[in-house]
């Protein structure tokens, strides 16, 4: 069967209706003006910068996401039903619909940005093409960011949704360095328990220079930072984004059998970092892609939207001995809270919610906390997080002996996957 077939057979019947009734409205049009010269060519219609444009404006910063729904592969082999995002970043905007149908990945596709840079995120709501009755909008709130106008928060009240079929573009000016997230913010309990949740965070406008920290005994040089500390105390070598989740299976097997969802009896037996369970969080294979999503997107004539994994981010950590780690920790989970626990290694917690933890100067309560102030970090071997908040940790390599150490839930009873025991809520940290 040829992909145009398959396409027409797979859509959605209301994205199909909507694409064709209201074609002014129901579209993928992509923005990322990054051009400087404007009377050039655009830098790119499909949201990726054109590296040989010298008129390109680096500061500014295009992806472009896929909502829609899917299938993930849990550590025990069972394969569960998701809503989520994909990346349909540099994919034609007339191949989006086919690509981002099934695609949605656990955890979301990550979002890096830097302190200065001018974002534009595009998303494109594909339909979902296992629930046809539904007609969901979707949204992305860039959890804790200030945004000046409400339109782009994506709180359903108050700003922009996207129906079916359609693309909304938000902007982002980036100003202040974090630990952030993204989740849909349309039926927030709904959705976000069913996947549509992602890592983000802000690099600070200080990375790239050098600073001593006089607080590690080999006063040893960083060009990479958590926050705009100044004396370099946030520095790192390495970054490991971690999202703390779980996954309620019954809530799940009720969405695709068009069911009326225990909303008040939610009780997660999956828990989950970065969207797979353990021992999958700390392998370079990812888990295999679940039958449908292979039927529909590898098992064709085109092969030219392949999907390798629908969890494409391992939770493994790798260090040199002697190197600073930095784990960018966030919860999203709309059911409890967490404890992530370190054995044999110190957390030392610098930032929490996207700020540095430095207290105000009462001599100077109008200088920035990153100029004065007492730092207030404080080491540890667990930090508890609930939902929508987010930790900086670093934690320091030297002296520790070379070997394999584990970070892991305090909470016991999720080191499992579903009925299985030995998995869930625990990666590796490996000290070469």
């Amino acid at each position: 069967m040829n992909k145009s077939k398959l396409l027409f057979i797979g859509t959605p019947l209301a994205l199909a209706i909507s694409t064709v009734l209201n074609p002014a409205y129901a579209a993928v049009n992509i923005q990322c003006p990054g051009d400087k010269d404007t009377l050039s060519t655009p830098a790119s219609v499909d949201a990726v910068p054109s590296l040989g444009n010298p008129g390109y404006d680096p500061k500014v910063k295009c992806k472009h996401l896929g909502a829609g729904d899917g299938f993930i592969t849990m550590a025990d082999g069972r394969e569960m039903f998701i809503l989520g995002f994909s990346d349909l970043t540099g994919v034609p905007q007339n191949q989006s619909a086919s690509h981002g149908l099934l695609a949605a990945t656990s955890t979301a596709p990550t979002i890096e940005l830097s302190e200065g840079d001018k974002f534009y995120l595009s998303l494109t709501n594909v339909g979902m093409l296992k629930r046809p009755d539904l007609f969901d909008p979707h949204s992305v709130h860039f959890h804790g960011f200030p945004n000046a106008a409400s339109v782009f928060d994506g709180e359903p009240e108050a700003s922009a949704t996207i129906g079916m079929g359609s693309t909304f573009t938000y902007f982002y000016d980036i100003k202040e360095p974090g630990t952030y997230m993204y989740h849909c913010h349309v039926e927030a309990s709904e959705h976000m328990q069913m996947g549509m949740l992602g890592n983000l965070y802000v690099h600070p406008a200080q990375n790239g220079s050098s600073y001593d920290d006089d607080t590690d005994v080999e006063v040893k040089d960083y060009t990479k930072f958590a926050y705009n500390d100044v004396d370099g105390s946030t520095g790192y070598d390495v970054e490991y984004p971690i999202q703390i989740g779980s996954f309620d299976s019954v809530f799940h097997d009720e969405h695709i059998a068009v069911q009326p969802l225990p909303f008040a009896d939610m009780k997660d037996d999956y828990a989950v970092l970065n969207g797979r369970g353990y021992p999958d969080t700390a392998s370079a294979t990812p888990p295999a892609v679940p039958s449908e999503v292979d039927a529909l997107h590898n098992q064709n004539l085109d092969s030219s939207d392949d999907i390798a994994t629908t969890q494409p981010l391992s939770s493994k950590i790798t260090a040199y001995a002697g190197e600073r780690v930095l784990l960018r920790i966030s919860n999203l989970n709309v059911t409890r809270n967490y404890t992530l626990a370190a054995m044999g290694l110190t957390m030392k917690v610098v930032g929490r919610d996207a700020r540095i933890l430095r207290a105000m100067d009462t001599n100077n309560p109008l200088q920035p906390l990153t100029q004065t102030g007492t730092d207030l970090y404080y080491e540890t071997n667990s930090v508890t997080l609930g939902s929508g908040e987010t930790a900086d940790v670093l934690i320091d390599t030297t002296d520790v002996t070379p070997g394999t150490y584990f970070i892991y839930t305090t909470n016991l009873n999720y080191l499992s996957n579903g009925a299985e025991d030995f998995g869930g809520m625990m990666t590796e940290f490996q000290v070469i």
